[in-house]
C-alpha cells in the first residue's frame, strides 16, 4: 500500500490550506463581525385648524425606519433599512426599500470612502444631520418635490483629518427609491462644504460653512429633458445654537401635451433659512423655519411660504417631543379644497430610537 501514501498526503495539504483561508489572511485574525439591530420612529397627534370641513384631528405614524448596519474586517460596513411609511389616501402603512448597500473605507486613515448599492444621496443626509429635527417633516428641496433621500447607484465621500473640509459625489439613477429605475439616464450628484471658523461643535457640520451642491440630469420619460438642482448655503453650527440660510434652484421637465408638444422647462426655486436653539444647562430646544417656494420663476401668483415653529423637549437620549406650528401661505387668491384645508396645522410630534 506504499503507492496510496503520497496521493493521501497531497489531499491532506490541500485540506489544510482551503481550511486555512485565502494566503492574504493567515496570520492575520479576522475582526469579529459585528451586526446591529435598531431604528427611529416618528408619531404624531395632528390637528388642521383650518379645515372648517373635514375637522381633522387624528394620531398618526408617519414614518418607521428599521436598521441592520454590520461592520465587517478590511473597512466594510453594510446597512439595510426598511422604510415604513403610509402612501397618500392608503388604508394601511406600507414597507419598502430606502438603504441596502455597502460601504468601503481602504483604510482607517484614508481621505475616502466608497458605498455602493440603494443609498444617501449627498445633499440631504448632510442637511438633515445639520437640522436635526427630520421628525417634523422634510427639507426645503425635498419637500418642494424636487430632491430624494436616497437613490441606487454608487457615491464617494471625501474629507480631511478633522471633516473641515468634506463632501460627496455620487452617480445614481436620479428617480430615487420610490420609483422604478428609469432605465436610459443617470444624474451627477455632487456635495462640497468648507468650515470657514471653528466653533465647539466639531463635527461634520459644526462651525461657520459654506457648502454648495450640483446636480445635473436627465428624465427619462418625456424624451430627456433637463433635471437639474443647484444649491448654495450659509450655515452657523455650535453646541447652543444653529443659523441656516440657503438658496435652491430647480430646472425640470414636464410632460408635453396636445397643446403644448415642446412645453418650456420651468425654472424653480426655493429660498429657506431656519435656525435651532438648545437652551444651556436644559432638554429644551427652540425651533424656527421658513421655506419660501415657487415653482415657477416665469409665473406669477404662484409662489407658498411655508411657516415653522416650535419647541421640543427630549425626555431622554432615546425620546424627543416635538410641539409645532405649520402655516402656510400662498400667493393664489384661490386655493384647492386640500390646500385650504391644510393652511394651518397643530402638532404634536414624537421621536424614538431603539
Amino acid at each position: 500500500m506504499r503507492f496510496l501514501r503520497r496521493p493521501l498526503m497531497a489531499a491532506s495539504f490541500v485540506t489544510v490550506l482551503f481550511a486555512a483561508g485565502p494566503l492574504w489572511a493567515q496570520g492575520t485574525p479576522a475582526a469579529a463581525p459585528a451586526v446591529k439591530l435598531g431604528g427611529v420612529v416618528y408619531a404624531q397627534l395632528e390637528y388642521w385648524a383650518s379645515d372648517s370641513i373635514g375637522h381633522t384631528n387624528q394620531f398618526d405614524v408617519t414614518r418607521a425606519y428599521l436598521n441592520a448596519i454590520g461592520s465587517f474586517d478590511h473597512g466594510v460596513t453594510t446597512r439595510i433599512t426598511a422604510d415604513v411609511f403610509r402612501p397618500a389616501a392608503a388604508p394601511s402603512l406600507e414597507y419598502r426599500l430606502k438603504y441596502a448597500y455597502f460601504q468601503w473605507q481602504p483604510s482607517k486613515t484614508a481621505p475616502v470612502d466608497f458605498r455602493f448599492g440603494e443609498t444617501q444621496t449627498p445633499w440631504l443626509d448632510w442637511e438633515e444631520g445639520l437640522y436635526g429635527f427630520r421628525m417634523q417633516g422634510t427639507m426645503p428641496m425635498e419637500r418642494a418635490g424636487y430632491l430624494t433621500s436616497s437613490d441606487l447607484g454608487v457615491a464617494m465621500d471625501f474629507f480631511n483629518k478633522d471633516k473641515a473640509f468634506n463632501g460627496s459625489f455620487a452617480i445614481m439613477n436620479g428617480e430615487g427609491y420610490g420609483n422604478l429605475p428609469g432605465g436610459k439616464f443617470l444624474d451627477y450628484e455632487a456635495r462640497a462644504s468648507v468650515r470657514l471658523l471653528k466653533t465647539d461643535d466639531a463635527s461634520q457640520q459644526g462651525g461657520l460653512r459654506l457648502t454648495g451642491y450640483g446636480h445635473v440630469g436627465r428624465l427619462d420619460a418625456f424624451g430627456g429633458p433637463a433635471r437639474n438642482r443647484w444649491i448654495g448655503e450659509l450655515s452657523y453650527k455650535s453646541k447652543v445654537v444653529t443659523l441656516v440660510g440657503e438658496a435652491g434652484f430647480a430646472k425640470t421637465g414636464v410632460a408635453p401635451t396636445t397643446a403644448a408638444p415642446n412645453p418650456a422647462t420651468p425654472n424653480g426655486r426655493v429660498l429657506a433659512a431656519f435656525g435651532v436653539v438648545n437652551l444651556p444647562n436644559s432638554a429644551v430646544q427652540l425651533l424656527a423655519r421658513v421655506d419660501r417656494l415657487d415653482p415657477n420663476t416665469a409665473v406669477d401668483n404662484d409662489a407658498s411660504t411655508r411657516f415653522i415653529g416650535g419647541v421640543a423637549y427630549r425626555i431622554s437620549p432615546n425620546v424627543r417631543v416635538l410641539a409645532d406650528l405649520d402655516a402656510v401661505s400662498y400667493q393664489a387668491a384661490t386655493l384647492s379644497a386640500a390646500n385650504q384645508a391644510q393652511k394651518t396645522r397643530l402638532l404634536f410630534q414624537s421621536e424614538f430610537v431603539f
